[in-house]
């Protein structure tokens, strides 16, 4: 159900996972921001400890309150589950340091991701990719299934307003014309009428020719309904984190900790100044076909950048806290029982995880693993997209 609420400019920020729809004055829909984002499985083989857990080196953030990843010594299930990665699980750090200071860490202190703690998670598939355009419309073509950005805001959701408003659309970024402050996200944001994953950029648009693009514009609801018609489901925060971090320990990015490694852009980002001008130095003024970068140890591609990616787990900022003080599991966790979000009290939200190409150090940086994203559970916009999980068994 969609919901209207004003956002702040740090849950902005945070996620641009672009929430409700709110009607102004006139009556006019207008988007309102709220923030909330594979074949290679090996690891180097060590001696298998007792309790069938072996660890691996620790990289040098370790230091800053991770502890070495200590992965299962399990086997990955046969048959192969095509399109997906071998997860095999165990036990590691979650959550980041503060990136204040750091190249390219922003100016955000990621309270929400902190303390760093252990957490225990068994092993599962999960897709080496974001889910492409064709995958979910091969869902569509199989089942008729109809998006929330298709359907047009219920009257109930928006009381007194005009019918003639109430137009199915999504939100869409837009770049401003000239500089603007960063204060006010509504500069570079707009509601779209006609905007779903088939006309991601409005209804002039196509995904024709971008059937390996992500799909975007597609709601938490949405993203559920695929994984089902799938045989799959959409990861818990830790499972997401553990598959990100591709065995490795405490590293700021799914490749190591420099952001560009012997200049080499690693993943799909924001370049130039935000919001005005993206110079894509990395290849993609936007969007990017999936695995265009390096993939990361476990040979899953994008879990930097490109697109915020759908979790399964509400969103609190007190999870981690909860869970260090033993009032929420660490073994395989699944999250808070309901969600609360302090600068949007009452607005249901789901975790988020990843970046998307519209994260830079000047405004969101969260393409930084251990970061954490949020989004209103009704909206999705063109920089969200989703993968999917399964389990061993």
């Amino acid at each position: 159900m969609r919901k209207t609420r004003q956002p702040s400019r740090s849950s902005t920020a945070s996620q641009l996972s672009l929430g409700s729809r709110l009607l102004n004055s006139t009556g006019a829909l207008i988007a309102l921001a709220a923030v909330a984002a594979g074949l290679l499985w090996g690891l180097v083989r060590l001696a298998v400890s007792p309790s069938g857990l072996q660890p691996t080196a620790a990289s040098p953030r370790a230091a800053g309150g991770f502890s070495p990843t200590v992965p299962a010594e399990a086997a990955p299930p046969r048959p192969a589950a095509t399109g997906m990665a071998w997860i095999p699980g165990g036990r590691f750090s979650i959550g980041c340091i503060d990136p204040r200071g750091l190249p390219h860490g922003g100016d955000q202190p990621m309270a929400d991701a902190r303390p760093i703690h252990e957490v225990t998670v068994t092993g599962f598939w999960i897709d080496t990719t974001e889910v492409t355009n064709r995958q979910f419309a091969a869902f569509v073509e199989a089942t008729g299934y109809v998006t929330v950005a298709e359907k047009p805001p219920r009257p109930e959701d928006f009381p007194g307003a005009a019918p003639e408003n109430l137009v199915a659309g999504s939100i869409v970024f837009t770049p401003p014309n000239r500089p603007v402050p960063l204060g006010n996200h509504l500069q570079w944001w707009r509601y779209v009428p006609g905007a779903n994953w088939r006309h991601p950029l409005g209804p002039d648009s196509s995904i024709d020719g971008h059937e390996d693009f992500p799909v975007v514009h597609v709601a938490f609801e949405d993203a559920e309904a695929y994984a089902a018609w799938a045989g799959k489901r959409l990861p818990t925060e830790a499972e997401w984190e553990f598959a990100a971090r591709g065995g490795l320990a405490g590293n700021l990015y799914p490749w190591g900790n420099e952001f560009r490694p012997g200049d080499r852009w690693m993943a799909n980002t924001w370049q130039g100044r935000f919001p005005l001008e993206n110079t894509a130095e990395d290849g993609f003024a936007g969007i990017a076909p999936v695995g265009q970068f390096p993939a990361n140890p476990y040979g899953l591609y994008d879990v930097s950048g490109n697109v915020w990616e759908w979790c399964a787990d509400w969103y609190r900022p007190d999870t981690y806290a909860e869970q260090v003080a033993g009032r929420l599991p660490t073994d395989n966790p699944r999250g808070p029982t309901d969600s609360f979000d302090p600068q949007e009290p009452g607005i249901p939200k789901r975790v988020q995880r990843g970046g998307s190409f519209l994260c830079t150090e000047q405004y969101c940086s969260r393409y930084i693993l251990g970061t954490r994203g949020k989004g209103e559970i009704s909206s999705g916009c063109n920089h969200i997209g989703f993968r999917c999980v399964r389990d061993a068994e």
